[in-house]
């Protein structure tokens, strides 16, 4: 899925490293990641607003996690929904900071091939399975507001779990190919990418072969998912606002529409930084290499971190129950 955001010119990047990185070789044991190239000198610096940045998602989405997990009242098709995006955007997390937090600490640059395309895997499942998860929450909303009476019965307990099996499934089978063509792939040009993670697209461009079947293949699946799935919240959203507008006072479709305010803001804080990323990708040629590469880690980083804090404070059920969980072991 990022391949289709941060497609960034690798052969662009000015390398720093020493000729002997780059002589021919078959398959590459290791690879090397920059970092953020070219603010190699306050990596340290960048690692404080990063690590804090994890901090904040693993507390905030184990904290969504626990509440919902402890209180019966919130066994229901929203929570359930939410609980699923907080294990997503526990592992999307996972699986970029710590090794790029111990490249700005300990400049430990090297990672394994295997882990590498492993790392690319989690990455472009994770984001998949997000997006598949966005398209559920507008589901549930959709029946919520547009056919309360059967919410209860339509969207049952094995309902739900069939739509989560399918939102994995489709991220896990989708992405599959990624790491499987890029194994395949000789690599003889180079093992340094120029990234801070293992983004699909920045290691097939070291390879030295035609790698148009993984470009094709990335960019249909992340154009044809990304597509669909706005599509589908698109038409949702439509009915549940005409919904809203039929009800008879003002007040009643402000209580209505508060009911949907934190999926939208979830979805936006979401798409709103990769949609700027392509756009300046796409267009803003003359924007510095590490600037791109910012905004590729602010589109994995910040999201998990404001998921739990958007929940946490427009929601009301969650909201309660985190400050009496609160005052409770204050006391």
């Amino acid at each position: 899925m990022q391949e289709t955001l941060f497609c960034l010119r690798v052969g662009h990047l000015p390398y720093s490293m020493s000729d002997s990185n780059t002589t021919d070789f078959t398959n590459p044991s290791t690879f090397i990641l920059l970092g953020i190239p070219g603010l190699e000198v306050v990596h340290v610096w960048l690692s404080i607003p990063f690590c804090a940045m994890y901090i904040i998602a693993i507390l905030g989405n184990f904290t969504i996690l626990f509440i919902v997990k402890r209180d019966k009242i919130l066994h229901e098709p929203m929570y359930y929904f939410l609980c699923m995006l907080a294990i997503t955007d526990l592992v999307l997390s996972t699986s970029t900071l710590p090794k790029t937090l111990s490249i700005f600490w300990f400049n430990s640059r090297e990672i394994e091939f295997s882990a590498c395309l492993t790392q690319m895997y989690f990455i472009s499942c994770s984001l998949m399975m997000e997006s598949g998860i966005f398209v559920a929450m507008a589901l549930d909303r959709y029946v919520a507001i547009c056919d309360p009476l059967r919410h209860s019965t339509i969207l049952t307990n094995h309902v739900v779990a069939k739509i989560g099996l399918a939102v994995v499934l489709r991220g896990g089978i989708l992405v599959l190919p990624y790491p499987i063509l890029a194994r395949q792939w000789p690599y003889c040009r180079t093992n340094i990418i120029p990234h801070s993670y293992c983004e699909n697209m920045a290691v097939v461009k070291l390879a030295c072969a035609d790698i148009r079947i993984s470009s094709y293949y990335s960019l249909s699946v992340s154009f044809l998912v990304i597509g669909l799935d706005v599509f589908f919240i698109a038409m949702s959203y439509i009915q549940i606002l005409r919904a809203i507008f039929r009800l008879p006072t003002k007040d009643a479709r402000l209580k209505t529409f508060g009911t949907c305010g934190s999926h939208l803001c979830v979805i936006l804080v979401s798409y709103i930084p990769g949609l700027f990323s392509v756009l300046t990708h796409r267009f803003g040629h003359n924007v510095a290499v590490h600037f791109h590469i910012l905004m590729a880690n602010a589109y994995l980083l910040v999201p998990p971190m404001l998921h739990p804090i958007i929940y946490g404070v427009r929601t009301k059920q969650i909201r309660d129950r985190l400050l009496r969980l609160l005052t409770h072991k204050g006391m």
